[in-house]
């Protein structure tokens, strides 16, 4: 088994599209705004350069897992933390002391055909993957290394 790991990371077309980072600049983005402890930990202790991502349309119609990203960059402060004009200011945070933490994430390929959250419900080997777990509601999941896999074969990679 190599070290590198699996995640999910949810957004809301509306707010941040699959076509959007597609149209991004170097196809990279910060992973800013994210102000849930348990999600923003997985971002600062055990996301490492490289690891790969399914990119997730969350909130929308229909909810699907549309594509691949992977982990750009070393964890670094939200800057939008900082920013009292940002949705995203935390006026508890300082540069001295950051509470949030963000990743960059780079685009590796949007599915031609999306991987329907419904389809991954009827899948026995899936069972357990956090995305469909009742009441996970986390925008950062861990993903097992054979979700990866079958998640992959039911996009056609």
């Amino acid at each position: 088994m190599s070290d590198k790991r699996y995640w999910l990371m949810k957004s809301e077309p509306d707010e941040f599209s699959i076509d959007d980072l597609a149209a991004s600049e170097h196809q990279t983005t910060r992973w800013e705004g994210v102000r849930n402890y348990q999600a923003r930990n997985f971002m600062r202790d055990d996301m490492k350069l490289g690891d790969k991502i399914f990119f997730y349309h969350s909130n929308a119609n229909p909810l699907a897992i549309v594509g691949i990203c992977e982990v750009a960059s070393e964890p670094y402060p939200d800057p939008s933390q900082f920013d009292p004009e940002s949705d995203y200011f935390d006026p508890k945070s300082t540069e001295e002391n950051p509470r949030w933490i963000l990743v960059d994430v780079k685009l590796v390929e949007k599915f031609k055909n999306p991987v329907l959250r419904d389809e991954i419900r009827e899948q026995p080997e899936l069972q357990d993957m956090m995305l469909i777990k009742k009441g996970s509601r986390l925008s950062i999941q861990p993903v097992q290394e054979h979700e990866w896999e079958k998640v992959m074969q039911m996009a056609g990679k």
